[in-house]
């Protein structure tokens, strides 16, 4: 507590941080606070309407996040890609926090999604940013050809793309990809994407290393989400290795402690507190956005 108050996070780390004459690194922290695939029966906190996610990002935000990377529902719950649900989301979130966090929309499929049905409603939303993974979106050779179309549109009209790999496989396939052109930007960002959404698959932080791999592809703009109860040890091995951090309830529910998180924010806090223990500063929008800027070129 400061002069009466109860401090966020990002200002506690901020005070407590401040180290004369040393340079820190700053390390961006996005929030996936709902993905497709949990409901309430998961967790009662769930954010499922605008209404929800624009809450979760006021919170996540104090808490320290960057970024927060957006799914939809619809009227049941269920996975959505829709621009006009998009839209709306991105609307209540910016009337609670302005621009203080980057909007990132999924353009997941989960089964529900074609290609051109999930690149459509990317260009139809036009929003800031946009996940997309590669093995949807061009799973094979002879999707390369519309994926780069879309992504020329993409770089047009300046949404900065972040690439999701699944596996080392899949980054070199996209190294490639770039040095052939297929993708137009001088510059990749990138999700390593560690685990899977089974009890069978619980990420662990040496499950990065295959992606650091000396001969591996390097990327000038890396991040790391993890499913399950070690999210937090996973990216923040990523912080240490030079790479952004992705929490939320999208892929794990759990705190450092084993304890069940109550809120997003939760689990963001517990992460910018890791961090700042090892001497990094949580990265703001804006300076997020300013690293973005040569992804765009």
């Amino acid at each position: 507590m400061a002069g009466g108050r109860i401090i966020g996070t990002r200002e506690a780390i901020g005070k407590a941080g401040g180290v004369i004459g040393v340079q820190r690194r700053r390390v961006a922290i996005a929030v996936a606070p709902n993905g497709g695939r949990k409901t309430r029966a998961d967790h009662p906190g769930l954010p499922m309407t605008a209404d929800d996610l624009a809450r979760a990002a006021a919170e996540c935000l104090e808490a320290g996040a960057a970024m927060l990377h957006l799914h939809v529902r619809d009227s049941d719950g269920a996975h959505l890609l829709d621009a006009e649900a998009y839209r709306a989301a991105i609307s209540a979130i910016c009337r609670t926090v302005g621009d203080r966090l980057v909007v990132q929309i999924t353009s997941e499929s989960l089964g529900k999604y074609a290609p051109a049905e999930q690149m459509a409603v990317v260009l139809a939303t036009n929003p800031e940013a946009a996940s997309l993974a590669l093995r949807e979106l061009a799973p094979e050779a002879g999707d390369e050809k519309p994926f780069a179309d879309f992504l020329v549109r993409l770089k047009r009209m300046r949404i900065w793309p972040q690439i999701i790999l699944y596996s080392p496989e899949e980054a070199a396939r996209l190294a490639d990809m770039h040095r052939r052109g297929v993708v137009p930007f001088d510059s990749v960002a990138v999700l390593y994407v560690l685990g899977r959404f089974t009890l069978l698959r619980t990420a662990a932080p040496a499950d990065l290393l295959p992606f650091l791999a000396p001969g591996a592809p390097r990327f000038a703009h890396w991040s790391v989400c993890a499913f399950g109860r070690r999210e937090a040890a996973c990216v923040t091995a990523g912080a240490l290795l030079g790479g952004h951090a992705r929490v939320g309830f999208e892929n794990n529910l759990t705190l450092p402690s084993g304890e069940r998180a109550d809120s997003n924010a939760d689990l963001v806090a517990a992460v910018a507190r890791a961090l700042a223990d090892l001497g990094f500063v949580s990265e703001d929008a804006d300076g997020l956005r300013a690293e973005a800027e040569p992804l765009l070129r």
